[in-house]
């Protein structure tokens, strides 16, 4: 028997994610969707020596497309290779889950409901009629679950390949108005006749009669003797009426959020209080990174030490040419391992994030974001690329797509970029730590997130000014119940994210670190000596008079910001070879690139690392998201135009930061 694959579909926050997680585990495969790149993740499992892969799908709430990830998640569930939709629903909030439910129904496809969050349904004294629930629905499997404790997946398997033995398909219950019917009944009998072969025809006649436009161009039928309008109104009425009827036969005590839920909320989502909490929070998160990560990196900084003593004493040893000895140590693994030491830094940053996540918080912020959005233009939703952005702007772009117009994606793309992803924070450790006090460094750390927001909105704000003030709708979005984070669930993002930055270390920036070490030691004579009279050092120095404005006014900041295209974190490791030092993340490592530079320049202090700090906030992102945000745009001119105009916003405010600070310091 070949193996089965089934589509995980579900609303967003009704756990789908952790359920998928505790299913495949670690087994996981990640590319993008055919033709678009939205990422696309299957995870494989087995049970009784069949063999079962698993698609998780674009969170969404109904089978009507708005959204590039709401036109993937449909794609998904008709396409012909998916045997079984494992439709998980938040028992807790059956009502609302049941619309998504219906509409997968009318596919005819094999359906299993998983019954998540169950947990949470008995703490609330509510009970749900596991015999009643299904007849109503056709008689599916419905299997009760909890993703979190890991409970009910043995039986969830089970009905999966016992549902796909038997080949049997949903039976759909709900009968529509007598006059809806019969206009179903004609529109199947057409689509038989242009398209016998098609496995969904009562669920194509019902979009036909809701106008549903991809389905009118990928159908191209004429139905004017049988649609002569929309009945989008009466159809959706009618499921939730159905819905109603479900509710009221199969859940019984019934409430709404828990009392701790609505508690915590009266303060996380007050009008006034929500803002400043988040940014609390926020802060106590950058604390952490710092002090906890700073432990963790001295370590890092003595095993880094010893292989470089080791490597260079060995190659010493074996008589290898000064140029390779150069090579490896002073390129490769200053580069490489210089960035290396951040990862505490980076794994409690990615750690606190995923918690925040899990728990049901960040979905508050952007509810407590949607009237300051709604000011400049745009609605709450479009925080959450901005929030990504602290993680890594290149999936901040991607969750753009999850805004419904295309202005408003373009406009969430332009400033996402402004958010201080985990790629600046090695720059903001080494330049806060060396520049000024220990115990302000992570106050001036902190400084560059909020900066990045607030240039990001006031930028949202000019733009809808010019746009005339275009209005935006409110923002819908569930918030989900406070739940205790499931520890796999935060594993499994935090391994993701931390082997993507291990990935990187050992790609681009392995590159980058040989293309900075060749710069830097080859001149047109060869190779150099001394620096200042290599290839790099004649880049540097015609750009001196640009960035001198700006307190920048040295040619290996120059050179480190250009290297920081590439990938942020090289900026880091450019000033540790531009300056050479083998280890800039050692206290000795630091106290020998501040005299270089004081060498070089004496008059560069804490404001001029302020600024050099600031303008590697707003520039241009790396090489990665400026890719990103050409396919998710399709325009090469506007990638340039947003590049351009960052650079321009970067040096503008570092200018006027220099210039006014100058005047006081």
């Amino acid at each position: 028997m070949s193996g089965i694959k089934v589509a995980c579909v579900g609303n967003p926050n009704c756990g789908k994610t952790t359920l998928f997680n505790a299913l495949t585990g670690a087994k996981l495969k990640v590319a993008n969707w055919p033709g678009v790149t939205v990422e696309k993740v299957e995870g494989a499992t087995s049970y009784e020596g069949q063999e079962i892969t698993l698609v998780d799908t674009p969170g969404i709430y109904s089978l009507t497309c708005y959204t590039i990830e709401e036109k993937v998640t449909r794609k998904c569930v008709m396409d012909d290779d998916i045997d079984v939709i494992l439709n998980v629903v938040d028992a807790s909030s059956l009502e609302r889950n049941l619309y998504l439910t219906l509409q997968l129904l009318e596919l005819g496809k094999p359906v299993v409901l998983a019954l998540n969050m169950m947990d949470i349904v008995k703490e609330r004294g509510m009970e749900i009629d596991l015999h009643r629930l299904p007849e109503m629905l056709g008689d599916i499997p419905v299997v009760p679950v909890s993703a979190a404790k890991r409970t009910g997946l043995g039986v969830l398997l089970h009905a999966i390949l016992h549902h796909y033995e038997e080949q049997k398909n949903a039976e759909y219950i709900l009968e529509y108005p007598e006059y809806i019917e019969e206009k179903i009944a004609k529109l199947e009998v057409m689509m038989q006749a242009h398209y016998p072969d098609h496995s969904s025809r009562r669920w194509h006649a019902i979009k036909l009669l809701e106008d549903d436009e991809e389905v009118r161009e990928e159908h191209p039928i004429s139905v004017t003797n049988v649609v002569d309008r929309s009945y989008e109104k009466e159809i959706i009425s009618c499921k939730y009426d159905y819905i109603e009827k479900v509710v009221k036969e199969a859940l019984f005590y019934q409430h709404n959020k828990t009392p701790v839920t609505e508690k915590i909320d009266s303060y996380l989502t007050n009008e006034w209080l929500g803002l400043p909490l988040f940014l609390c929070i926020m802060g106590v998160v950058f604390f952490l990174t710092f002090a906890v990560g700073d432990f963790l990196k001295g370590y890092f900084e003595v095993f880094l030490g010893l292989v470089t003593n080791t490597v260079s004493e060995g190659l010493t040893t074996l008589h290898v040419s000064k140029v390779l000895t150069s090579l490896i140590v002073d390129g490769i693994i200053t580069g490489v391992g210089g960035i290396l030491t951040f990862l505490p830094n980076i794994f409690i940053l990615f750690l606190a994030l995923a918690i925040l996540e899990d728990s049901g918080y960040m979905a508050r912020v952007a509810y407590v974001m949607d009237s300051i959005m709604g000011h400049v233009g745009l609605s709450g939703k479009a925080f959450l690329p901005m929030i990504l952005g602290f993680g890594c702007t290149v999936p901040a772009l991607m969750a753009t797509r999850a805004l419904e117009t295309e202005r408003d994606r373009r406009k969430t793309m332009l400033i996402t970029p402004f958010m201080s992803c985990s790629a600046r924070l090695p720059i903001y450790v080494i330049f806060s730590q060396m520049f000024f006090d220990k115990k302000y460094a992570g106050l001036v750390a902190f400084s560059f997130y909020v900066i990045g927001m607030v240039v990001a909105v006031i930028t949202a704000f000019v733009m809808n000014k010019l746009e005339k003030g275009r209005e935006n709708d409110s923002l819908l979005i569930e918030l989900p119940e406070y739940k205790r984070p499931n520890a796999r669930t935060v594993f499994i993002y935090v391994w993701k994210k931390i082997k993507d930055y291990l990935t990187k270390a050992g790609t681009t920036i392995f590159i980058a670190s040989i293309c900075i070490w060749f710069i830097l030691n080859f001149g047109v004579t060869g190779m150099v000596e001394n620096p200042a009279d290599s290839f790099g050092a004649a880049i540097g120095k015609g750009l001196v008079p640009l960035l001198k404005p700006a307190g920048l006014g040295m040619w290996q900041i120059a050179v480190a910001l250009i290297s920081g295209i590439s990938a942020k974190e090289i900026v880091v490791s450019s000033f540790a070879v531009l300056f050479g030092v083998a280890n800039a993340n050692s206290t000795d490592g630091m106290a020998a690139i501040l005299a270089n530079v004081h060498a070089q320049n004496p008059a560069f202090g804490p404001l001029n690392a302020y600024c050099l700090m600031l303008f590697c906030l707003l520039y241009v992102p790396c090489v990665a998201a400026i890719a990103t945000m050409y396919k998710e745009s399709g325009s090469l001119k506007y990638t340039l135009k947003v590049l351009i105009f960052e650079i321009l916003v970067a040096w503008i405010l570092t200018t006027c930061t220099f210039q006014i600070g100058s005047l006081f310091l």
